[in-house]
């Protein structure tokens, strides 16, 4: 006997592989038709080691940059995106998946990018030790956090704001030495990126708030290229967008073998990165009001001279509205 739910699932398997395809196809053409030829592009990539850069991972493995003539000289990963944003001085990187904070700091201080796509919204956790109930029972403790200007120094300023917190000691780490100090009890919490978040939360450690709770509609990362890519390769911008949109359709067509896929550049368990993909919004839009309210919030910490950044300077729309 014919079983119509499994007909139904075939039929939107399907529908949604029918979707992807006819994106590709029209897609490439619409970067030939409406912009600069690529010309066998040579150029260097920079991501985060962790799950926000999930879409650079994807495309990475199905091989779409090299199918789209996109040559990567150079593919670094940084552990913070305050050590990506150093990188990004450099004349080699001209490409980037980046949080959000970084690419306007590294913008502030006179490095020519622009953002040109969204990677994802939200994507931190608030971890803390089992003993730990509430944020009232901070004071006093150890709080792990990465340096001056990353996300989640802009997070647990606004924690400590919101919240009034005033006797806590602030360590500044990786990462990676956070979830090992929460470990061995040197922190009583940390403001963790994900997938490190559900990483610490698998190994006994709670999440007790997320960026979803203290920043709604957070802007979490962003793709940005150098401004000189722009003006000489226009095709080739356009395809390194038409790539990472190609890349959120496959991730949320596929989810399971997103993770997998991951999982395995992060070296980590596909269950892990799963359980942490499903709490960001993977998606390339932009949110235009997120991105002014995190300038002018990093203009009142003083991370930013006020005036130093004009939005409509720093935002590109073109390329994603050209998708």
């Amino acid at each position: 006997m014919l079983d119509v739910r499994k007909v139904k699932a075939l039929v939107r398997i399907r529908a949604s592989s029918v979707v992807l395809a006819l994106f590709v196809l029209l897609t490439q053409t619409a970067s030939l038709s409406g912009c600069s030829a690529i010309r066998n592009s040579k150029i260097g990539m920079a991501v985060e080691f962790n799950n926000h850069a999930a879409f650079a991972y994807i495309a990475k493995e199905n091989g779409w940059y090299e199918e789209t003539g996109l040559g990567i000289t150079s593919y670094e990963s940084y552990s913070t995106g305050m050590m990506l944003s150093s990188a990004l001085a450099r004349d080699d990187i001209q490409v980037a998946y980046i949080c959000l904070a970084p690419a306007l700091l590294s913008y502030a201080q006179g490095v020519p990018i622009r953002i040109v796509a969204g990677c994802h919204k939200y994507g931190f956790g608030f971890v803390v030790q089992p003993d730990i109930d509430s944020l009232q029972d901070l004071e006093g403790k150890t709080i792990g956090c990465v340096r001056e200007g990353g996300m989640t120094d802009i997070l647990l300023n606004r924690l400590i704001s919101n919240h009034n917190l005033a006797d806590i000691n602030i360590q500044r780490m990786t990462p990676q030495k956070q979830i090992l100090a929460l470990s061995t009890g040197q922190l009583d919490a940390a403001l963790l990126p994900e997938h490190q978040a559900t990483l610490a939360e698998s190994m006994g450690f709670n999440i007790i708030l997320s960026s979803n709770d203290l920043w709604p509609d957070l802007q979490g990362s962003v793709l940005v290229v150098k401004s000189d890519l722009i003006e000489k390769e226009t095709g080739t911008v356009q395809e390194l967008v038409n790539v990472t949109q190609r890349a959120s359709i496959w991730l949320a067509d596929y989810p399971k073998e997103a993770a997998d896929l991951v999982a395995k550049e992060l070296d980590t368990d596909a269950d892990v990165v799963l359980k942490s993909m499903n709490r960001l919004e993977y998606t390339t839009d932009l949110n235009q009001t997120s991105i002014q309210e995190m300038i002018d919030y990093m203009v009142d910490l003083d991370y930013i001279d006020e005036g130093r950044i004009e939005i409509e300077h720093i935002l590109d729309l073109s390329f994603l509205e050209r998708i």
